[in-house]
């Protein structure tokens, strides 16, 4: 996988604060066959919405090879050949360059985990969906639009607040699996938030990005909930013993 510092195959979309540091950091993965600028909506939103963050498109490794020479897009794993019992091992064979490059990103901004989130859209969110299950505290976000799990997770990703978006007539990908996937989450003890939205095909819909934002916004992770009462329980003990 590329470098940080590649800006032709890593970084090709930046949207970064109009002074100080960013405070929080996104990485955008587009699907198959696209590129970053597949992803320019959500991080015009997401740049409006939080401007103060750093938000990156990021490019696929890879030359999009399901078309002979390649054509102008990317991948993040090859899909030629694929079916149900080797994708798995696809997008595990690319977790690991990619899990290093969210870390050096993360680095490069001097931001702990818990303040990087993965955008992914098709593809990109299998692997941001799969990176979160196999990597300890390695973002505190994802939004999966239109994607899903190579393999149904057996864990939920510990910390980790996810936010699954689909359209109910995608042909790519079956919502229904998106729903079994939050389902199982659920019964895990995950974070977990799924949006399946009508009219809705395999698309990065505006409906989907204005859903996304508006989980962003609202939704506190269960962990955040246990922290707070607990605090609430200790200081009214305290406050008991004050008596």
């Amino acid at each position: 996988m590329s470098t940080a510092d590649d800006t032709h195959r890593s970084q090709a979309l930046a949207l970064l604060p109009a002074e100080g540091k960013p405070d929080l950091l996104f990485l955008l993965l587009h699907g198959a066959g696209a590129d970053a600028a597949q992803m320019r909506p959500l991080a015009q939103a997401l740049h409006t919405q939080y401007p103060q963050a750093a938000v990156l498109s990021l490019n696929g490794p890879e030359p999009y090879d399901a078309i002979p020479g390649g054509g102008s897009g990317w991948q993040w794993y090859s899909l030629v050949g694929a079916n149900d019992d080797n994708h798995a091992a696809r997008v595990d064979a690319a977790l690991p360059d990619f899990i290093a490059t969210v870390r050096s990103w993360a680095a490069q901004f001097e931001l702990p985990w818990q303040r990087v989130a993965l955008a992914g859209f098709s593809q990109g969110a299998v692997l941001a969906l799969e990176a979160v299950q196999v990597e300890v505290a390695l973002v505190g976000r994802v939004l999966a639009f239109s994607g899903g799990y190579a393999t149904m997770p057996g864990h939920a990703p510990a910390q980790v607040s996810v936010h699954l978006l689909h359209g109910l007539q995608d042909g790519v990908l079956p919502s229904q699996d998106q729903v079994t996937a939050a389902q199982r989450l659920v019964q895990l003890g995950a974070d977990v938030t799924a949006d399946i939205l009508p009219g809705i095909g395999h698309e990065l819909h505006d409906e989907l990005i204005e859903r996304a934002l508006e989980q962003l916004q609202s939704f506190v992770p269960a962990h955040v909930w246990r922290e707070a009462m607990q605090a609430a329980k200790e200081q009214g003990l305290a406050e008991k013993e004050d008596e």
